[in-house]
């Protein structure tokens, strides 16, 4: 269940603590395929189980980024504002992929509030710190600093 925050100014109230985290979401070969098919990177280690059964991870391992891509999905059911009518991705400050998502893994978003500073036009500028977590792995998969611009 999503943490509901009552407006964009009680959000930015949260800036500097944890908000929560995400449910686990599998992440399955077909999966897998079909970013590599929406992104013409069909390198081995993703596509090909056989030849990645015996390479460096010992099964098929997702993109890097199509561990970030999942970003917005996995963070809409940690928090929610109310009153935004729309919010835009901006941009990420700092991205490290610490560790390979195998086939079959499960990874869930775990979200530290950065910042929440008005912008001009009436929007304000959220930095979210999310760090996506492999179940059973102490290591986590990514560290991203996500940049949103959300409007109410």
């Amino acid at each position: 269940m999503p943490k509901v925050f009552s407006s964009p100014a009680e959000f930015a109230a949260a800036a500097g603590t944890h908000v929560g985290v995400s449910e686990w979401v599998s992440i399955e070969q077909d999966r897998i395929d079909t970013f590599a098919d929406a992104t013409g990177d069909h390198q081995w280690i993703h596509v090909d189980p056989e030849r990645a059964a015996t390479g460096p991870f010992g099964a098929t391992i997702a993109h890097g980024y199509l561990t970030l891509s999942l970003i917005p999905v996995l963070t809409q059911g940690v928090y929610r504002i109310e009153g935004v009518t729309m919010g835009v991705n901006y941009g990420l400050n700092k991205v490290r992929f610490m560790n390979p998502v195998t086939v079959g893994s499960k990874v869930r978003a775990s979200v530290d509030v950065v910042s929440a500073e008005d912008v001009p036009g009436g929007g304000r500028q959220v930095v979210n710190k999310v760090t996506i977590e492999i179940e059973g792995s102490e290591k986590p998969a990514a560290v991203a600093e996500t940049v949103v611009r959300i409007y109410g």
